[in-house]
């Protein structure tokens, strides 16, 4: 492979701006689902797939992308429709993709369908129910516990369906192919 004038590789500058690209639109789809295709169920608990895009982010990019992925989300997603940042849980929805990422490269030597729910359970576990739930509890003046009990079923329903829909999503020949490409699908089995 060539190198250009300040040695860097072609393809790897090719390859650095399509996992951009793709991120940003992670990052849009993240938004689209958590922040205008959710339904509130009071002020603190809401149905959507907004952790979707980012644990897929983490799969096919690795933690370090899913968690930038995850923070860019929930900052620019608060931005626009004017809800108050909260540091608590953008750390959660950065744990996510983080976690996302490394549980999906931890878990190689199990099949798809065990491998895509360690992901998205243990993720959710952490970063969704609590310290999510944490920082809602912080900033809402709840009980922890009560929250953490009604978030928890919320993900028991919501992540069976993100495992359903990312099983679909990783035997697309585009995203295999993408995983490959980004070294987080080089061993996956059927």
């Amino acid at each position: 492979m060539q190198k250009t004038k300040n040695g860097a590789h072609p393809q790897r500058a090719f390859e650095n701006a399509r996992a951009l690209a793709m991120s940003a639109v992670l990052v849009a789809m993240s938004i689209v689902c958590g922040k205008f295709l959710a339904f509130n169920l009071g002020s603190f608990l809401r149905v959507s797939f907004e952790n979707l895009p980012i644990l897929l982010g983490g799969m096919i990019f690795g933690p370090v992308w899913g968690a930038v992925i995850g923070v860019t989300a929930d900052l620019i997603g608060c931005l626009m429709v004017g809800y108050a940042i909260n540091p608590l849980v953008m750390l959660g929805a950065a744990l996510i993709g983080a976690m996302g990422g490394l549980i999906w490269w931890l878990a190689n030597r199990f099949s798809g369908g065990v491998r895509v729910a360690l992901t998205v359970a243990l993720s959710h576990l952490v970063g969704s129910v609590v310290v999510k739930s944490f920082g809602l509890a912080v900033f809402y003046d709840m009980p922890m516990g009560v929250l953490m009990l009604w978030r928890s079923f919320n993900y028991v329903i919501v992540g069976a369906a993100e495992c359903l829909l990312l099983l679909l999503l990783i035997k697309n020949k585009a995203v295999a192919s993408m995983m490959r490409r980004f070294g987080n699908g080089k061993e996956e089995k059927p």
